[in-house]
């Protein structure tokens, strides 16, 4: 049994990075300190540099059928299902929503940590299932999220204590 079509793995993680821009720029868009603007604009960039990178993706990794080496590839499905499905921002207006929720720079900074953590273990997930040739690429994504978790945490503290 197939697990997922490579485009159907793509798409998930276009959503993701997708809806991480959408959060971002809400943020950015109510933001009222210019130098707190610009670090949620320098934020949604990145997240629209991946979206940019996995639809580039879509043509080279087609239609093909991915399939999971392990064990049990039933359970190894519905585990992927219940990654995507447990994600903080389902869509872009739920992100947006959340975006517009949080109390405050140091909430909306826990809110995209949680975001971010999801999508790497999404992406580390994801890595296994690609073709070799796409690897490269879901790895430098990968190096980028947890570099958004180091920035991240480290607005986070700084925002703590204003």
């Amino acid at each position: 049994m197939p697990l997922f079509s490579g485009s159907e793995i793509v798409n998930i993680a276009i959503g993701i990075e997708r809806n991480g821009a959408a959060y971002y720029g809400s943020l950015a868009e109510s933001a009222t300190d210019a130098s707190l603007k610009d670090t949620y604009n320098y934020l949604a960039n990145m997240e629209q540099e991946h979206l940019q990178t996995f639809q580039n993706m879509l043509g080279t990794i087609g239609k093909s059928q991915l399939t999971y080496a392990g064990e049990d590839e039933e359970e190894y499905q519905l585990y992927l299902k219940a990654l995507v499905d447990s994600s903080i921002f389902i869509d872009d207006e739920v992100a947006r929503q959340m975006a517009q929720k949080a109390s405050g720079p140091a909430e909306a900074m826990q809110i995209a940590l949680g975001a971010e953590k999801d999508s790497i273990i999404f992406y580390s997930e994801m890595r296994d299932l690609v073709p070799e040739r796409d690897r490269p690429t879901i790895d430098k994504i990968i190096n980028e999220e947890r570099s958004h978790v180091r920035l991240l945490s480290s607005l986070k503290k700084q925002f703590a204590k204003d």
